[in-house]
């Protein structure tokens, strides 16, 4: 069965064209990846059901994160915007406690207002 998502997953991207949360992506092993990549997916997938299995968490007026429990008791962080069928993955970070640090959440809004401005 084909599923068609109901969002677009998006890479913040840096003026330099770099994109950080692919990188980071990127250093995990093959199957802490195969994780994060399939909660992403059931984001993109079905948002509302997302929301209901508490899958995405809103920290702010536009910003969201994703959580997913990996090896070593460590918990996968990525911080997102929505804007109209878009996902813009703007941060990730691992952490083992509740709270978002604050370096963390400043860096998320500095991302998200730069990929704001420069869509015009």
């Amino acid at each position: 069965m084909n599923v068609q998502p109901k969002l677009q997953v998006v890479f913040f991207r840096t003026e330099t064209g770099r994109e950080p949360v692919r990188e980071w992506l990127e250093k995990f092993d093959e199957a802490d990846e195969r994780k994060i990549y399939a909660v992403i997916r059931a984001v993109w997938i079905d948002w509302e059901a997302a929301l209901r299995k508490q899958r995405v968490k809103k920290l702010a007026e536009d910003l969201w994160e994703i959580r997913r429990p990996i090896r070593k008791n460590r918990t996968v962080r990525i911080v997102f915007t929505r804007e109209g069928n878009k996902m813009v993955l703007l941060h990730g970070f691992v952490k083992k406690s509740q709270r978002i640090p604050r370096k963390d959440l400043e860096l998320a809004r500095t991302r998200k207002d730069q990929w704001k401005s420069r869509r015009g």
